[in-house]
């Protein structure tokens, strides 16, 4: 494996371990501990989500910049630009959406439970599933 893979491999199992860690597993169980509200956990989970989304941001740039020095197959492209389209969705269209509705629930109002959170974890899930493509297609490289 070239130096460019290898880097590419790295970044993106260990941007698949933090999606894992924290979105399927930090998430659910924090409003599950004793003593946590709506609001702290609310709180904890934006703080959590933007840095975990600032690290996927960097990943991200990191992985692409090691496949441009070092080009993989089609495929492997195909499968990591999924992967970057569903974060953009996630950014742009989602956690907006989110923050507001959050920002209202800190802020004391009484809002109705929203389908954002579930349009966010299905990107999960896919982002998911492409960061292990991506990654199983890069060993095979």
């Amino acid at each position: 494996m070239t130096p460019g893979l290898a880097v590419a491999t790295a970044t993106v199992f260990v941007w698949l371990g933090m999606v894992l860690a924290i979105s399927f597993l930090e998430a659910p169980l924090k409003f599950r501990a004793p003593s946590v509200t709506i609001p702290i956990g609310l709180g904890i989970g934006r703080l959590v989500f933007r840095a975990l989304n600032t690290a996927e941001v960097v990943l991200a740039i990191t992985a692409a910049i090691a496949l441009a020095v070092d080009p993989p197959g089609g495929a492997v492209l195909v499968s990591g630009g999924a992967v970057l389209l569903t974060l953009a969705v996630q950014l742009t269209l989602v956690r907006p959406r989110l923050t507001r509705r959050s920002n209202r629930v800190l802020a004391g109002e009484d809002v109705p439970r929203s389908r954002s959170h579930y349009v966010y974890i299905g990107l999960e899930a896919i982002k998911t599933l492409g960061l292990i493509t991506t990654g199983v297609l890069l060993l095979m490289s």
